[in-house]
C-alpha cells in the first residue's frame, strides 16, 4: 500500500511540469518521466570516479631509467610521492582534476537536447544592441505558471541588466485569447506590475477564470474582468477605452506571431536570445529552469 501510495505521489509530482497546447484548466495531458539522473547527479559521478583515477595514479611508484656509463640502463622504483616530484604524474593529477572541475562547475552542467533545446535556424530578437532577451510564455490558468511565478519575480530583481526579460500570453483558443488581452490591456495602461500576481490569486486562489463560462462570449469576458479591475482601483473608462486599442491588437498580434515561431507547445517555456528554449521538466526543476536560463544568458553575452 505504502508502495502503490509513492508511485501515486511521484506521478502527480511529473505532472506539475507544464499546461499543453490542447488542455483546458480542467484537463492535463499525461507528461513523459524526467530522466533517470539529473545532470548534476551524472557530473558529480563522473567527477568521483575521474578523483579516484588521479589519486590511484599518484598513490603508483614512480619509474626512472638512468643510463650507466656503460650504455646500459637501470630502472629504479621511486617511492610514491602523491606526484609531487613526478612531472608526468603531477601533469595527470592536474589534466584530471581541472577536467572534474569543468564538469561540476559553469555552463557544462547543462547538457544540449537534454536540458535545453537550440533553435536552428536561430530567430531575430527585438533587443538592443548588447542585450540578451529572454521570453516567458505562459497562461494565467495554468498552475505551473502560477507556481514558478513568484520565483521569477524574484528573478527579475537579481537579474544581470543585460537581460532583457519580457512575458509573451500563450493564445490557443478564445478562453487564452481572453486573458492575453487582459494581460495586454493592463500593459499597455502601465498597470501590470499592480495587477500581474492579483490576476494569479484570483485565478487559483479565488476559483473565479476571469473568462465568461462560453470562452466565444467575448463580451461577457471583458464585463467580468472590467469588474475585476475596477475592483483593484483601476479606472472603468480608462479599462474599456484601452481593451480594444489599436496597441493592445498589436500586442496579440505579435504574441500569436512570437508562439508560432517559437512552436510553443506548453507553458511556462522559456526562450533565451532566440536561440534556446527550455523548460521545468527539460531543467529538472523550477529553480534550475531560472539558473539554467541565467546561464545561457550570461553564455549569448560573452559573445
Amino acid at each position: 500500500m505504502r508502495l502503490r501510495q509513492l508511485v501515486l505521489c511521484a506521478g502527480l509530482a511529473l505532472a506539475l511540469t507544464a499546461c499543453g497546447k490542447r488542455e483546458s484548466a480542467d484537463e492535463r495531458s499525461p507528461v513523459a518521466a524526467p530522466p533517470s539522473a539529473s545532470a548534476p547527479a551524472a557530473a558529480a559521478q563522473q567527477a568521483a570516479v575521474q578523483q579516484k583515477t588521479a589519486e590511484q595514479a599518484a598513490d603508483l611508484p614512480s619509474k626512472i631509467t638512468r643510463m650507466n656509463e656503460d650504455g646500459s640502463e637501470t630502472v629504479e622504483d621511486v617511492p610514491s610521492d602523491s606526484g609531487a616530484h613526478n612531472p608526468l604524474l603531477a601533469a595527470v593529477a592536474s589534466t584530471i582534476a581541472t577536467a572534474s572541475a569543468a564538469t561540476t562547475s559553469g555552463p557544462t552542467l547543462w547538457q544540449e537536447g537534454v536540458n535545453y533545446t537550440r533553435l536552428v535556424p536561430a530567430q531575430p530578437t527585438q533587443v538592443p544592441a548588447g542585450q540578451v532577451e529572454v521570453l516567458e510564455f505562459f497562461w494565467y490558468a495554468c498552475p505551473h505558471c502560477y507556481a514558478i511565478d513568484p520565483m521569477v519575480e524574484s528573478w527579475k530583481k537579481t537579474k544581470p541588466s543585460y537581460i532583457s526579460f519580457s512575458r509573451v500570453h500563450v493564445m490557443w483558443n478564445e478562453g487564452h485569447r481572453s486573458l492575453a488581452r487582459l494581460y495586454y490591456t493592463l500593459d499597455s495602461m502601465g498597470k501590470l506590475d499592480q495587477l500581474h500576481g492579483e490576476i494569479f490569486k484570483e485565478i487559483h486562489l479565488n476559483n473565479d477564470p476571469l473568462i465568461a463560462a462560453d470562452p466565444n462570449n467575448a463580451a461577457e469576458s471583458e464585463r467580468i474582468q472590467t469588474a475585476f479591475v475596477t475592483k483593484h482601483g483601476i479606472s472603468e473608462s480608462d479599462f474599456k477605452k484601452a481593451y480594444r486599442s489599436f496597441a493592445v491588437e498589436t500586442a496579440l498580434q505579435r504574441a500569436d506571431e512570437l508562439a508560432q515561431r517559437y512552436r510553443i507547445e506548453g507553458v511556462p517555456t522559456f526562450v533565451i536570445n532566440g536561440k534556446y528554449v527550455a523548460d521545468v521538466r527539460s531543467a529538472d526543476g523550477q529553480e534550475r529552469l531560472l539558473s539554467l536560463v541565467g546561464d545561457l544568458a550570461a553564455q549569448e553575452h560573452k559573445h
